[in-house]
């Protein structure tokens, strides 16, 4: 097949959610669909030990919640689906960030009876940021929750987008028939027992037609030809251009649970969503079909298989195609890499593949030569951008709880800290380690893996930090050798030995932002903000 096809087949996508909106049941059904798995494990449910497929870290079948990204791909179609499951818990926001410059384009999932929550406003204002094209499902619809119009505005109002909904439901909760499919004009009816099974659909192209009251009775017969009317009066058609260029936004409804309204989701999807795009590197524009490789790493993940201390750096083709064992410039580094077992991702499933094209995610092996955001290349110097480490908003010293065990200790922070988990500081002055997470619930995650992962136990203490700053100035100026010397205690280096302020308070900030207007402090890693 030629490589043009090749990467017309493709569809990377990530799905976004706030916590328990049902993102991870969502992705099963589509895993359902796609064949890959027989049969979805019943995430909430204890009784049924199966954790869902995508959350493999056992910190994440204990909690029910998924803190790492996890890479699926199924064919469906034909066409070659590579799902980014993303974490929804807010502590875990710098990792789902990250996992959006590798996607070119996203699902967002939200909770019928909660609405537009919180994390999600966050989500989707970086996703309006870059353009990326959404389509929103609204789920959990055999649960009494929010009037459909209600759900439409409030998602316009509060993510500022501009929505056409594809399909529309027939009643909810209780009274919840099913759903009318307006992309493709057929009834998809809903008898809340098709957990395993796949719903049949009646094509329905005319919804005037008295046959209508017989399929869903009369009372909401009347109501959907209301809806839909109104419908057809409020929002603009679909169009595949705006959807494309991040300014129209279609809407399924259905319930990940019951496996309803899926199946449409993914037809439609699959259908409008774009092939791999063109990415920006700080050189040049980088497009898809381009024969020379060039990807980036997004995500490094050590101990998938804790019965081996292995790290996968995840890498997003851009351009070209990876071949095993053929040599790939390490821009960073500036040397030359061979991988000889390129992985391909099942959730836990991984196998090695000969060759991978734009749009693929593919694991490599690591011995510590990657970091994040780092660029892989046929020979050409491309630094991809986009990939920040974003200020810290909880801080802690790390102390060691067993003096026999310190190299593991390092070792295992050392590996933690290049797979993003969180920010390492060093304090200039005595030389302790700070750890700076975006999230509380990260330090229970680190505590966990340093003991499970790498044999070693550690201890924290609180360190009052507002706010850590990446420092911007010039060596030699009188005014940067004076900020040294007097904020001394406050300054750190972080992992990639950049020097940080660690502000104390809001108000110290601002105060040394005004005493010393040469130095300048950001809020991210990448000076982009």
């Amino acid at each position: 097949m030629s490589f043009q096809t090749e990467i017309a087949k493709r569809r990377t996508f990530g799905i976004i959610s706030h916590p328990d909106a049902g993102k991870t049941t969502l992705t099963e059904k589509l895993l359902l669909f796609g064949g890959a798995i027989q049969e979805a494990g019943a995430v909430k449910n204890n009784k049924i030990k199966k954790a869902a497929t995508s959350d493999f870290m056992e910190i994440e079948r204990q909690r029910g919640i998924s803190v790492a990204t996890s890479v699926l791909a199924f064919i469906y179609r034909d066409k070659k689906i590579n799902i980014l499951d993303t974490p929804g818990h807010k502590d875990f926001a710098e990792d789902t960030f990250r996992t959006l410059t590798a996607v070119d384009s996203v699902i967002v999932v939200i909770d019928v009876a909660k609405g537009v929550e919180e994390q999600t406003e966050k989500l989707v204002e970086v996703c309006r940021m870059r353009k990326i094209p959404m389509i929103v499902f609204i789920n959990k619809l055999d649960r009494e929750g929010k009037d459909a119009f209600d759900l439409l505005d409030e998602v316009e109002q509060k993510l500022g987008l501009s929505v056409t909904p594809l399909s529309f439901p027939i009643g909810m909760g209780y009274d919840f028939k099913g759903i009318y499919n307006i992309y493709e004009r057929n009834i998809n009816l809903f008898s809340g027992n098709s957990k395993k099974n796949i719903e049949d659909t009646i094509a329905f192209d005319d919804i005037t037609n008295p046959q209508l009251e017989k399929i869903i009775g009369e009372k909401a017969a009347l109501e959907l030809r209301d809806n839909l009317e109104l419908v057809s009066g409020v929002y603009t058609a679909f169009d595949r251009e705006l959807y494309l260029n991040g300014s129209q936004q279609p809407v399924f409804f259905g319930s990940a649970l019951n496996n309803f309204g899926v199946r449409e989701l993914l037809d439609c999807f699959i259908d409008i969503a774009p092939p791999p795009k063109t990415k920006m590197a700080e050189e040049r524009e980088v497009k898809a079909n381009e024969t020379d490789f060039s990807g980036f790493v997004f995500k490094i993940h050590a101990n998938m298989d804790p019965k081996h201390r292995d790290r996968l750096a995840f890498v997003k083709i851009v351009s070209g195609t990876f071949e095993r064992n053929k040599p790939y410039l390490h821009v960073r580094h500036g040397k030359k890499l061979k991988f000889s077992s390129p992985n391909a991702f099942f959730a836990e499933k991984k196998e090695i593949v000969d060759i991978s094209y734009p749009g693929d995610i593919v694991g490599l092996h690591d011995t510590g030569n990657f970091k994040i955001g780092d660029t892989l290349t046929a020979g050409e110097e491309l630094n991809y951008k986009g990939i920040p480490s974003f200020s810290p908003e909880h801080f802690r010293y790390i102390n060691n709880a067993d003096p026999m065990k310190a190299k593991q200790l390092y070792k295992g922070i050392d590996q933690l800290m290049d797979e993003g988990v969180a920010q390492l500081f060093t304090l200039e002055l005595n030389g302790r380690k700070v750890i700076g997470t975006v999230g509380a619930l990260q330090y229970e995650v680190i505590q966990y893996r340093l003991e499970h992962e790498y044999g070693a136990k550690c201890t924290y203490e609180n360190f009052p930090v507002y706010k850590a700053c990446w420092v911007e100035a010039k060596e030699n100026n009188e005014e940067f050798k004076e900020f040294k010397r007097i904020k001394q205690k406050f300054l750190a280096k972080d992992k990639r030995g950049q020097l940080v302020f660690l502000a104390d308070s809001a108000f110290s900030l601002q105060m040394t932002q005004q005493k010393y207007p040469s130095v300048k402090l950001h809020f991210t890693s990448e000076f982009g903000d």
